[in-house]
């Protein structure tokens, strides 16, 4: 079925196909930053000689062209369909791919940089897979739709590390050459199970039905704490996961223990997306987003406690747990902001802010890290947990007044 033919606005039955399908595209195209994260910092502090603080460049570029490509791919999908949009983006990422191959190959740090921006404009268009598996949802079944898409970064916390694995000496003395090649077969697989969404293009609207002025949207409550959670949520969680590969590698791991740390902090991430949808709906967005922050405080002191592999593993599993319930928490908080005729414009504008600010984490920890130290990076976490639990807080007892009433 085409994406223009009629569909139901609410078909949950299409919708659970659509989250299906998306998920095992996300359980390939998925394993994409696992790799990203877990070998281009580590990459680029072989490269360089002088300033080894540059070391996750390449990381903080993968974030930076993720946030520039969020108004894009809101725009392109609002005309040409998710699936076009996804299919297309797909395609270039399979071409970034080869380009950080060629990279690691003559050993150039800005090709790589450049690859990695590439590859995060590409994920820019994945990352609006969560909210279009809600396309066609009712409102009950959103989260899980949401939460039904992330389960596909089970499978990719495994594919993405175990390739680097596999493949990081394939090409020796090129390290990485094989990972990046195989990074583009992900991407192909992912394009595979893309080519097959149902999902139906939004109706052309006259002006006057584009919904509310954008001001009014911002003005909420609910938006401010969506996407003030979901963005200090996902900075906190690329702050450690940064770092902590080049961290490891200083405490004398090995590149393959750094590896198997991401590995189970992704799977930390999306494991638990089998039930985060159901969590909402019984306990409330407020106490599941608010639970994830309080992971995040436990994290940040088992980190403080040592540094050998097992403390980072630790760390790195809580770190993932924390993400899943307050990104996927405040996601699903995000959907109640808007309308229907809304909703491209604000789920971008959402993933402009979250990213943008990742991206000042991304290349932050570098810095913190080789300047300041481990140590410190950790303790960065503490005062935005206690931000976020305050908005959490407020929201509650704002929700709670409002029954009353």
């Amino acid at each position: 079925m085409a994406n223009t033919l009629a569909a139901p606005l609410i078909d949950d039955g299409l919708a659970k196909r659509n989250a299906l399908l998306l998920a095992l595209a996300q359980s390939f195209a998925g394993g994409v930053p696992p790799i990203i994260f877990a070998t281009t910092s580590i990459l680029a502090s072989v490269l360089l000689v002088d300033d080894k603080s540059l070391a996750t460049l390449p990381v903080t570029a993968f974030v930076l062209g993720t946030a520039i490509g969020t108004l894009p791919a809101g725009m392109i999908m609002r005309s040409f369909g998710r699936r076009a949009g996804l299919v297309g983006a797909l395609l270039f990422g399979v071409l970034f791919a080869l380009v950080a191959a060629y990279a690691a190959y003559l050993g150039s740090f800005t090709l790589l940089c450049a690859s990695t921006l590439g590859s995060g404009f590409v994920m820019a268009f994945t990352q609006q897979a969560r909210f279009a598996a809600a396309d066609t949802a009712s409102p009950a079944f959103k989260p899980k739709a949401i939460s039904w898409v992330l389960t596909g970064g089970i499978l990719a916390g495994v594919v993405g590390p175990q390739t680097v694995i596999l493949t990081q000496g394939m090409f020796e003395p090129f390290l990485f050459v094989g990972t990046y090649l195989a990074q583009a077969v992900l991407m192909l697989i992912g394009l595979f199970f893309v080519a097959f969404l149902e999902i139906p293009l939004p109706p052309k609207m006259e002006k006057h039905e584009r919904g509310r002025p954008l001001l009014e949207i911002l003005k909420q409550q609910k938006f401010f704490v969506a996407v003030g959670c979901g963005m200090i949520s996902y900075a906190i969680m690329n702050l450690i996961m940064t770092s902590a590969p080049l961290a490891m590698v200083a405490c004398g791991l090995t590149n393959s223990d750094a590896a198997l740390g991401i590995q189970w902090h992704v799977i930390a991430m999306f494991a638990p997306s089998f039930i985060t949808g159901s969590l909402i709906s019984r306990f409330g967005h407020g106490a599941v987003i608010g639970t994830g922050f309080l992971l995040y405080a436990v994290c940040a002191l088992v980190g403080l406690t040592g540094l050998e592999r097992w403390i980072f593993w630790s760390s790195l599993i809580l770190l993932g747990l924390g993400w899943n319930l307050s990104f996927v928490g405040a996601s699903a908080l995000l959907t109640q902001t808007y309308r229907p005729e809304e909703q491209n414009r604000v789920q971008s504008i959402n993933d402009f802010f979250v990213f943008g600010l990742v991206a000042t984490a991304s290349f932050s920890s570098g810095k913190l890290l080789n300047v300041f130290g481990w140590e410190t990076v950790i303790l960065m976490v503490f005062p935005f947990v206690i931000l976020c639990l305050f908005l959490v807080v407020s929201l509650m007892f704002t929700e709670k007044r409002e029954v009353k009433v």
